[in-house]
């Protein structure tokens, strides 16, 4: 039992008095407009009036916890005060650059019994806060009252129209303590109870759990888009200017053009590198991002001749009209040859790459095929690898329902085969 009632009295039992004391105070401008009503109905019972009172006040409080300014004090101050891990209201909350689905939007405004919560939570707040400040109070009254019966005087109490008489010795100072030790039980119930009904009433409900989830698979669905963006840009314009750099080098006196040609092609991949880092980075820091740098199939040449620059051999063999390609299937397609020409760079023992890109009526054929050395990671081109590119490739071949195929094909040989649907304009 003991260890069921850790979680509600953990933080600042001080803090969560102060909190529920604070919603009491927070009442009583709105106590004058409940009397109105009571003191123009002179005629009516006492009971009636009292009654009337209560009614007028609770509705005025309600209505106040119905605007959303109010919830959202109420909780960050149940936050910093009861200590307790309430997330912000979805109203409002939106990534620069980012697209909140149906699910989120159906989160920012509750509705139906939803709205109801807060000021549900809110009366209950002021109800304990006022419980809890009569009670206390009344209990530290009578524990700094009854230890005086100690010098042999005698105390006599009025507690509900019955007399109560403490006699002297300690007697009074036992009830003394348990008057104090009351008390701050009862505080700390109060801090129970609020930081028990606190994420029930003022947590998300169930469509703004919805709309929470909607939003957070978007910011994961998009680091992870961009992760493989980094992965794929990066890594390749890491792996051809490495390249680059030791063909250049050893070319640099005999062949002086070869040279600034590699230099040239390190320059325009850095280029090309730096702004998909740029973009990336904007995303990340919530800024404003401009357009994303889209690279097309039409740039597959490009890439190409990045390659060959680098020293590699490179057998291309296109069929069909790439540019009938467009859009997302377009985007990926380069993707995949760039991860695939990377991989033949890093892997490959120095011999020629074939490329095949296919455009088919119903479908986009993708392949790049590359010699090995005489056991894996030995080639002249090996670097380290993540372990990253291949399952990355496998998620973007999935997301656009195709079929990917790698491995061994042949003797010292790796073979790498995409097939991607597609719908070409009449």
């Amino acid at each position: 039992m003991i260890r069921g009632l850790r979680p509600l009295l953990r933080g600042s039992t001080y803090t969560g008095v102060l909190f529920a004391y604070a919603g009491a105070l927070a009442s009583l401008p709105l106590l004058p407009f409940a009397l109105a009503p009571a003191l123009a109905w002179r005629s009516a019972p006492e009971a009636a009036q009292i009654v009337l009172v209560l009614l007028l006040w609770s509705v005025l409080i309600g209505s106040v916890g119905l605007a959303r300014t109010t919830r959202r004090v109420l909780v960050t101050a149940a936050r910093r005060l009861l200590r307790v891990p309430l997330p912000d209201p979805v109203a409002g909350r939106r990534r620069a650059g980012s697209v909140v689905g149906p699910a989120a939007a159906a989160g920012t405004a509750p509705s139906g019994a939803g709205r109801w919560r807060t000021p549900l939570w809110l009366l209950l707040h002021v109800l304990l806060g006022w419980t809890g400040a009569l009670v206390s109070g009344l209990l530290i009254l009578l524990g700094l009252s009854l230890p005086g019966n100690w010098l042999g005087g005698q105390v006599e109490l009025n507690l509900f129209g019955r007399p109560l008489r403490v006699e002297g010795g300690w007697q009074s100072w036992v009830l003394a303590l348990g008057c104090l030790l009351l008390a701050a039980a009862g505080c700390a119930a109060v801090t129970g109870a609020l930081r028990w009904t606190a994420p029930r009433l003022l947590g998300p409900s169930p469509a703004e759990r919805l709309a929470l989830a909607a939003e957070r698979e978007l910011l994961l669905a998009e680091r992870n888009r961009l992760a493989q963006e980094l992965h794929d840009s990066i890594g390749h314009t890491l792996t051809a200017a490495t390249i680059q750099a030791a063909v250049a080098g050893e070319v640099l006196a005999a062949d002086p053009a070869a040279a600034r040609a590699a230099m040239r092609s390190i320059e325009e991949s850095a280029r090309a590198a730096l702004e998909d880092l740029d973009y990336v980075l904007g995303v990340l820091r919530e800024e404003e991002p401009g357009t994303a740098p889209a690279r097309t199939l039409s740039d597959l040449p490009e890439l190409l001749d990045r390659l060959r620059h680098a020293g590699a051999v490179v057998e291309p063999d296109l069929s069909g009209d790439l540019a009938q390609v467009q859009g997302t299937l377009s985007r990926a397609a380069y993707r995949i040859l760039q991860e695939g020409l990377t991989n033949a760079l890093r892997h490959g023992d120095g011999g020629p790459i074939e490329v095949r890109v296919a455009v088919g009526a119903d479908g986009l054929e993708l392949s790049v095929v590359n010699r090995t050395g005489a056991a894996p990671g030995t080639g002249p081109g090996t670097f380290p690898s993540t372990g990253r590119g291949l399952p990355g490739l496998a998620e973007r071949v999935r997301l656009l329902h195709g079929e990917i195929d790698f491995g061994p094909a042949g003797p010292r040989h790796w073979r790498l085969a995409v097939r991607l649907p597609v719908r070409l304009p009449a």
